[in-house]
């Protein structure tokens, strides 16, 4: 999941402001905060290709270059905001320990498959649920490595605005699409 050089990607300079690791008291500033907060976690777990967040080995929460970190409250505090902005969905809602992480919610999935489907020539054409998730054709792209769960919430959005079909293959990774 997390490993020691992953926290060392590219981390924004507020990341390094000490009042960060606290929770503001102020509401105009704590909306900020939490802002930047959410950021900083679809960020880093959106550039590493991290579908999960554990809560208690994420790095995120913790700056030994400044010697701050945030408590269980304020952790609780930031990822209840995270999964109420849409970015995020608790996998054990009754521990709430962890997140999956939705590097793009279902809506922006649904429209970022459909412009490549349209782009690369898939209109009236098949694809495989494996070629949307791990395809040559996909480098680059927002879809590409996300949650096969993820991934389905988006084909069944364009199939419930009649853009696709999906028809079941063998395995789930050969069910079938067909987009119009």
């Amino acid at each position: 999941m997390y490993h020691p050089s992953s926290i060392e990607t590219k981390l924004p300079g507020f990341y390094y402001f000490p009042p960060f690791f606290t929770i503001q008291p102020v509401l105009s500033t704590r909306e900020k905060q939490l802002g930047q907060w959410r950021e900083l976690i679809l960020k880093y777990h959106t550039d590493l290709k991290i579908k999960t967040l554990v809560l208690h080995e994420c790095p995120l929460w913790k700056n030994t270059a400044i010697g701050r970190e945030l408590n269980p409250k304020e952790i609780q505090v930031v990822m209840d905001d995270f999964v109420q902005s849409g970015h995020g969905e608790w996998e054990d809602p009754e521990l709430r320990t962890r997140c999956r992480i939705m590097w793009r919610k279902p809506e922006q999935l649904a429209s970022d498959i459909y412009d490549w489907a349209v782009a690369n020539g898939y209109i009236n054409s098949v694809c495989t649920v494996y070629e949307l998730h791990s395809g040559e054709d996909v480098n680059g792209m927002s879809f590409q490595g996300a949650d096969e769960e993820l991934l389905r919430r988006g084909l069944g959005i364009l199939e419930d605005q009649g853009k696709c079909t999906i028809f079941q293959g063998e395995t789930s990774s050969e069910d079938g699409i067909k987009f119009f």
